[in-house]
């Protein structure tokens, strides 16, 4: 007769990420934030080495503008890479371009990403739909599907919503 094993306690399973754990576009961020760097330094360069002499002189107040035009750029270049998803034991904050949402893994039913969606989408308990835009497929699509996983994974784990029978 083989030796008894005492079953496992029905707990986290253990492929569940370790929390807390943050999902974000990293290329993605990369890229804007360097751009943004870039574009603000050239612009900044272009202000300081513009002639202000000659037949059509570059005045202080020209050279502000281009900063300012450069700050602007990398403000909404900055604004461009802020989606993630952020998920601890208590639930997951959600923080797209302008909205910041936390909720409690009980109001969440379901982490969505169909073929062609541009980010995650998480089914909420009220009946309506959030995006979640710090996990995309643009770029990454393996990465995006596994952190689609992860993120379903912990909200079964820690939810009360039903587990989900659709595969990513």
């Amino acid at each position: 007769m083989p030796p008894v094993t005492p079953p496992t306690p029905p707990t986290v399973p253990a492929e569940l990420p370790g929390l807390p754990v943050t999902f974000r576009p990293t290329r993605t961020r990369a890229v804007l934030l360097g751009l943004g760097a870039g574009l603000l330094a050239a612009f900044g360069a272009i202000a300081v080495l513009l002639p202000s002499d000659g037949a059509r002189p570059w005045h202080t107040s020209d050279r502000i503008y281009l900063v300012l035009t450069g700050l602007l750029v990398a403000g909404v270049l900055a604004l461009l890479s802020r989606p993630r998803v952020a998920a601890d034991r208590d639930g997951v904050t959600v923080v797209n371009l302008t909205t910041r949402r936390r909720l409690e893994w009980a109001q969440v039913l379901r982490v969505n990403l169909r073929t062609g969606d541009p980010w995650v989408y998480l089914d909420l308990a009220d009946g309506t739909s959030l995006a979640a835009m710090g996990i995309q497929p643009g770029i990454g699509r393996a990465r995006a599907l596994r952190d689609a996983r992860a993120l379903r994974a912990l909200a079964e784990a820690y939810g009360t919503g039903k587990p989900t029978a659709h595969q990513i």
